[in-house]
């Protein structure tokens, strides 16, 4: 592990795991450091745990050693625990015997345990990471206006919504997604272009082996349209051979949205979509 880090992400994530309760042995674990001078360096300036302060820190610290060698753990892995030297285990529990040598099978599960803890620890710190990102891009972009949103509904339609075709020379829009926030996103574009909502008639797409009754409910409280605005559900017939991921509570399914008399709003859309994508010769 210590080879694939320079000493800066060693340290980092090192201060990281002690600040987040992490003892030493665990954090030598997880990080894959195997000298527990690397550690101290590694640690340097960064308070002791708040446990050490208490008083008879020392005599708690003696008697977990002590059950710490009574588990098994070697000299190392002890001081690594307790942020203590090696002579000082050596002298709380050299009276104890001497823990036979781990087998073949134990030491690939202890090692297995350290790298599946490790990536634990860092998925933590990834996913933490990613929510910065996405909500300072977020911040970036801010309240959109009327004309945004036209020239982002325009574009969300050229992607997911259904074109004029050599084979089907009709204007009509037709717009078709599972993400209910962009669904939304497209009800507020249509009516800032000006749609009515009673000119909108939907219809779930959905396998025939969901919940068709609850995922029908579920767009009706997304949308706020009336129940009669929606059609008889469209069925996708179930192919066993197919290993779907889109499966339990969370799948509802894709919902169709149909805007009725929607001749000039898909050619706006087409003109709206066509101008956003139009690149500049000095690009």
């Amino acid at each position: 592990m210590t080879a694939k880090l320079d000493y800066s992400q060693l340290r980092e994530q090192a201060i990281a795991l002690r600040r987040a309760g992490k003892s030493r042995r665990e954090i030598k674990d997880i990080l894959g450091i195997g000298s527990n001078e690397t550690l101290g360096k590694a640690l340097r300036g960064v308070p002791p745990p708040e446990w050490t302060r208490r008083p008879r820190a020392k005599d708690e610290r003696h008697a977990k050693a002590r059950e710490l060698r009574a588990q098994g753990l070697t000299y190392n892995e002890i001081a690594a625990e307790l942020g203590v030297s090696k002579g000082s285990i050596s002298l709380w529990v050299r009276d104890l015997p001497r823990p036979g040598r781990l087998s073949y099978e134990e030491s690939r599960r202890r090692s297995a345990e350290g790298t599946a803890a490790y990536f634990r620890e860092r998925r933590v710190i990834k996913e933490a990471e990613r929510r910065e990102d996405v909500a300072a891009a977020a911040a970036q972009i801010g309240e959109l206006n009327d004309h945004e949103i036209l020239i982002a509904g325009a574009i969300a339609y050229w992607c997911e919504g259904s074109k004029r075709k050599p084979h089907r020379p009709y204007d009509r829009v037709q717009f078709v997604n599972s993400d209910p926030r962009l669904i939304l996103f497209f009800l507020r574009f249509l009516h800032v272009a000006g749609v009515e909502p009673d000119r909108l008639a939907c219809r779930v797409h959905i396998h025939e082996t969901a919940d068709v009754g609850r995922s029908q409910q579920f767009w009706l409280d997304v949308t706020g349209l009336k129940p009669e605005q929606f059609r008889r559900p469209t069925l996708k017939r179930h192919n066993p051979k197919t290993v779907r991921k889109n499966t339990g509570e969370s799948y509802h399914g894709c919902l169709i949205i149909d805007v009725l008399r929607s001749a000039d709003l898909y050619r706006k859309i087409e003109g709206w979509a066509a101008a956003a994508m139009t690149v500049p010769d000095q690009f």
